[in-house]
């Protein structure tokens, strides 16, 4: 099933963890919809602007979610967020992209490294009811993980 010109419902699903442990990482009706609107929302502009996006995780069931340790309140859950990355693209330049643009709940630039391009990976969620532009960095400190405002 096609979420937009460029993205499946597929490559929004799509899960080694989920295939490797044989859990069920099939959406509702309402989180394709979700994966809709992110797809044509933010995914597809970020691919018509700069290129091929590769989504590294997308839907993920509960079960899913917590096999991989993610937060009981992810927005990948409910179909609102996929983490990407695009080939030879510096991370930090794709979330300000994304930033400048607008029009997206949750934007976080995790475990990017200053001098290092292709490091980290960028989180960005797309809810209709809830546009807050919000803006954070993903660091490790002390070995937590903490959110710091800002990219």
């Amino acid at each position: 099933m096609k979420l937009s010109n460029n993205f499946s419902l597929e490559e929004l699903t799509r899960s080694t963890t989920a295939t490797r442990l044989c859990i069920d990482n099939t959406p509702s009706a309402q989180v394709v919809e979700n994966l809709q609107a992110l797809a044509r929302n933010v995914l597809q502009p970020v691919r018509n602007y700069l290129g091929p996006v590769t989504i590294s995780s997308g839907y993920r069931s509960p079960d899913l979610n917590k096999a991989i340790g993610g937060s009981r309140t992810s927005d990948h859950c409910l179909g609102f967020a996929a983490d990407i990355q695009i080939t030879n693209y510096d991370n930090q330049k794709l979330a300000k992209h994304i930033q400048a643009e607008g029009g997206f709940t949750q934007l976080i630039l995790e475990f990017y490294e200053e001098g290092q391009p292709n490091s980290g990976w960028v989180h960005v969620s797309y809810n209709s009811a809830n546009l807050k532009n919000e803006c954070l960095r993903a660091v490790k400190q002390a070995g937590k993980t903490v959110y710091l405002k800002g990219l």
